[in-house]
């Protein structure tokens, strides 16, 4: 397979076509399987990455000796190509392959420490499209700022940098736990933003001034991720679980955690209407009895889980008389049907 600048479509082998499937479904496999099951699709991303990661390791060793095939090659940002059909793909695929380990480590610590509250702030849909815009973003500044250049740029640097600048534009008081100044701590988003980009700032400056050599960090990319995704974070963010600015208890910063957890308190539904006595199955015995506690203790999140897992074990589906299994609902535990979600889903 040719390489780099020389790359095209025609020139693949099946066996390449097979490796480029196995990084499609590696990639997009852990975003799947979360926005299924609702769990966290910054962990999913932080996974995919590692995924991927691992299989460009793989192919690393074997080049030559049992495969040809470099990802790179195909995926990478070249920004003098940007410009052909053939190469648009590129602009995406580049933000899931990194040049070492210390590279995608670097992107992952973000994107799981200010990634994961930044998505319990806006909501897994609207997180991902800030992700989208922050690397997208990167990659579009770094093409304009090197139109010419056939090196392939690599790396999820612009999309974690877009989450640091959607979370200073919404809630930048938050407080989360990030190594910074040689310290890990928490310490406030915008301080943590701040300093970051100012880092990159200060290295672009010291490249173009000449007073540092050259590099193969695409700070552009970095900044262009974080402005992108600044602007456009306060428009998305509306309506999100977390009202924009919110700090929590007024005049002092917000704990994330705490307000987390009143926003998921807050999504439990209400346990007067059971589905057993809308169909006229009232419950009674055990069941009946633990319904009634469950009314009357079920207002903590740790609690409401307690007793509706035991009332899971001792009822049935008023609709189909099947199983009844609980579930969680991003940190809210609730009863579904094992067999339909239609049947049951409560509360």
């Amino acid at each position: 397979m040719a390489r780099d600048a020389d790359f095209l479509w025609g020139q693949l082998e099946t066996v390449d076509f097979l490796w480029i499937a196995i990084l499609f479904l590696v990639a997009i496999g852990p975003l799947l399987y979360a926005g299924k099951k609702g769990d966290s699709l910054a962990l999913a991303v932080v996974l995919s990455l590692l995924l991927i990661h691992f299989i460009q390791y793989f192919l690393s060793v074997l080049q030559h000796e049992l495969f040809d095939f470099f990802p790179i090659d195909i995926f990478g940002l070249i920004p003098a190509m940007s410009e052909e059909p053939s190469h648009f793909h590129r602009i995406f695929t580049s933000a899931w392959l990194h040049a070492d380990f210390m590279h995608v480590l670097g992107n992952i610590l973000v994107i799981a420490l200010a990634g994961v509250p930044l998505e319990q702030r806006l909501g897994a849909k609207r997180w991902i499209a800030v992700y989208f815009i922050g690397f997208i973003g990167g990659n579009i500044a770094w093409v304009l700022s090197h139109p010419d250049s056939y090196s392939p740029a690599i790396g999820a640097s612009g999309a974690a940098f877009g989450l640091l600048g959607a979370y200073l534009a919404c809630w930048p008081e938050d407080k989360i736990d990030f190594p910074l100044l040689f310290l890990i701590r928490a310490w406030p988003v915008w301080l943590i933003a701040f300093v970051r980009l100012g880092f990159e700032i200060f290295h672009m400056y010291s490249i173009q001034s000449g007073t540092a050599g050259e590099t193969n960090i695409a700070h552009m990319a970095h900044v262009g991720g974080f402005f992108l995704a600044y602007l456009v974070a306060r428009p998305i963010a509306k309506g999100a679980p977390s009202p924009i600015g919110d700090i929590g208890t007024p005049g002092k910063s917000s704990s994330l955690s705490d307000d987390i957890r009143r926003q998921t308190t807050a999504r439990m539904g209400d346990l007067q209407n059971d589905p057993w006595g809308s169909v006229g199955k009232k419950l009674d015995g055990r069941a009946g009895r633990i319904l009634t506690r469950l009314r009357e203790e079920g207002d903590e999140l740790e609690t409401r889980r307690a007793w509706l897992e035991e009332l899971a074990e001792h009822t049935i589906c008023p609709v189909c008389d099947g199983e009844i299994v609980t579930i969680d609902d991003r940190g809210v535990c609730r009863l579904k049907c094992s067999l339909s979600t239609s049947h049951i889903r409560w509360p």
